[in-house]
């Protein structure tokens, strides 16, 4: 495992800096709470009054009011873009880097396989993606302790778990795209992140679009429609399974046949 050592040293800094910014951000979000607690009834009668702005982000079905309504619109709009760059960001540059950075040559010179090189990166991506969620969920916890709520577990936990299963997916189909790629494509995983985000925006506007759902990850990391339902909508959370099994493979088979320059 020295490769993956080397990768998670490698990208710590990153790590620290997604980390620090993302749970500042949703802890700042937390501790304004009780200043606003009291207006927020009105300004949840007057987003359900919106039209297609509330149903685009589900504001339709929050209530305000409550701090795990207020958490899993302005909270959950957070980690859900922060985390999904991040992990599009970790996820393009894993293979691409070593074309990039001329050091293909060195690594791949020495006797471990091709398809080694792609499980440790792979590994080291995870594990990157999974430290992230556990720090922020860790501070987002403590903010609401800190500010005298009863931190609600359930909704918290279910809410930071379909988070995290969605950057995990989003950093997979990015790293099966690095396979392909031999010089860094942020713009690309950040493009895709963003992407992703607004089919669900669209998806969520009429139900012309609803089949966007099965295709963005947003879907099933939608805050309304967690909290509506109290659970993960497997119908949504499968084929994304499928998709992260489908661009891991398509990793393993590409770079092992990839001709490294």
């Amino acid at each position: 495992m020295t490769l993956l050592r080397h990768e998670l040293r490698q990208g710590r800094r990153a790590l620290a800096v997604w980390t620090a910014c993302i749970g500042m951000l949703i802890a700042v979000c937390i501790l304004l709470y009780p200043d606003i607690k009291g207006e927020m009834e009105g300004m949840s009668r007057m987003f359900a009054a919106m039209g297609a702005f509330s149903a685009a982000f589900g504001m339709d079905r929050l209530n305000f009011g409550t701090l795990i309504g207020f958490y899993a619109v302005e909270c959950g709009n957070i980690l859900g873009l922060g985390g999904a760059f991040f992990a599009a960001l970790t996820g393009i540059s894993a293979l691409a880097g070593e074309e990039r950075n001329h050091t293909a040559e060195f690594l791949l010179t020495h006797p471990v396989s091709r398809s080694r090189v792609v499980m440790e990166k792979l590994l080291a991506v995870l594990v990157q993606v999974v430290a992230l969620n556990l720090a922020v969920f860790a501070l987002s916890a403590a903010s609401v302790a800190l500010i005298g709520e009863s931190v609600p577990w359930r909704e918290l936990s279910l809410l930071h778990l379909a988070h995290m299963l969605l950057q995990l997916e989003t950093a997979c189909v990015c790293f099966g795209l690095s396979s392909f790629l031999r010089t860094g494509g942020a713009g690309l995983g950040l493009g895709l992140a963003v992407g992703l985000y607004f089919l669900n925006l669209i998806a969520n506007l009429t139900d012309s679009a609803r089949f966007l759902r099965y295709i963005t990850p947003f879907a099933y990391a939608d805050g309304a429609e967690l909290l509506t339902r109290g659970a993960l909508d497997m119908a949504l959370v499968l084929p994304g399974v499928a998709y992260t099994a489908a661009a891991v493979a398509l990793a393993f088979r590409h770079y092992g046949r990839k001709d490294i320059h």
